[in-house]
């Protein structure tokens, strides 16, 4: 087997499109379908059944798809392990992240990789902390960053930073000092999602003190973190965020940041990936590296 065709053919598995595979590794639609037509001819398997516009992967092309990936990863080993075009190694790296990962700590992760992997290229998928682990599961992307655990035998879990959360209020709020949970019931509440991390340890907090989540005065659910926070801003109703989410608008005196009293339960943000997925050599460069990449003080 040629192992361009078989990079070729990864492609146009992963972008479901012969079209949009020719686009990322610049080449013609026409060669992308030749390297495709050439490798059917050397297996002698039907890798892809043409249904008018569509190309539909066969059971066939997907056992090969694994193997494309196993072989391709055994190529670029042997390629850092000679100390040749180690900074060459090019590809994508899907990440499916929450929040506030999303907006705080992969930016400057991805910073960091391609200062050594400049041919580097990241898709980043942002959803709540229970949509990433499904992501990751179904293997829809390479690996996520997400602040709650969902613990299944196949995903393995790799602590990165550890954080607070805190309850955010508007610079007219009467609030004061260290905030008591029963303190916090008689205010306008905004409330993420119920798949955010945020909301999964909210919830465990509320049972630990014996209060169900009616006895918040809340208003309104967002999907958003960044939603959340104009919530507040507007003076609409008070909030409980990650205290590294609240940490900008506190600085430039936009909002307040309160201490829970017995909120002290430990937050972590996790990198999580799927056991059974055969990943990239800039993938496990990535996911090998991910402590290094988060440094507490670049926060």
């Amino acid at each position: 087997m040629d192992l361009h065709q078989l990079f070729v053919f990864t492609k146009v598995v992963e972008h479901n499109s012969f079209s949009k595979a020719a686009e990322d590794i610049y080449l013609s639609q026409s060669t992308v379908s030749s390297h495709i037509q050439a490798l059917e001819r050397t297996l002698n398997v039907k890798l892809f059944d043409r249904v008018g516009r569509e190309n539909i992967l066969t059971p066939s092309g997907k056992r090969l798809y694994q193997w494309a990936l196993k072989l391709l990863l055994l190529k670029d080993q042997a390629m850092l392990d000679l100390k040749e075009g180690a900074t060459e190694l090019r590809g994508m790296i899907r990440i499916a992240a929450s929040s506030v990962p999303g907006q705080f700590m992969i930016p400057k992760m991805v910073k960091q990789f391609r200062e050594q992997y400049p041919k580097a290229i990241f898709h980043i998928n942002q959803s709540s902390s229970k949509n990433v682990a499904e992501k990751v599961l179904n293997g829809s992307v390479d690996f996520g960053i997400l602040g709650e655990k969902y613990e299944n035998d196949k995903l393995c879990y790799i602590p990165l930073l550890k954080e607070n959360l805190v309850l955010i209020t508007a610079q007219t709020s009467d609030i004061v000092g260290p905030v008591n949970i029963l303190d916090i019931l008689k205010y306008p509440f905004i409330m993420r999602n119920s798949d955010s991390g945020t909301n999964s340890l909210i919830e465990k907090f509320l049972k630990k003190n014996q209060i169900i989540k009616d006895q918040l005065n809340i208003v309104a659910y967002t999907e958003s973190g960044q939603s959340l926070i104009q919530f507040v801003l507007q003076e609409i109703g008070i909030a409980i965020i990650s205290e590294m989410a609240a940490r900008e608008y506190y600085d430039r005196n936009l909002l307040k940041i309160h201490e829970i009293v017995g909120f002290n339960d430990e937050r972590y943000f996790y990198l999580v990936y799927n056991l059974n997925k055969t990943q990239s050599m800039l993938s496990n460069l990535f996911i090998e590296s991910a402590n290094e990449l988060v440094e507490p003080k670049t926060f």
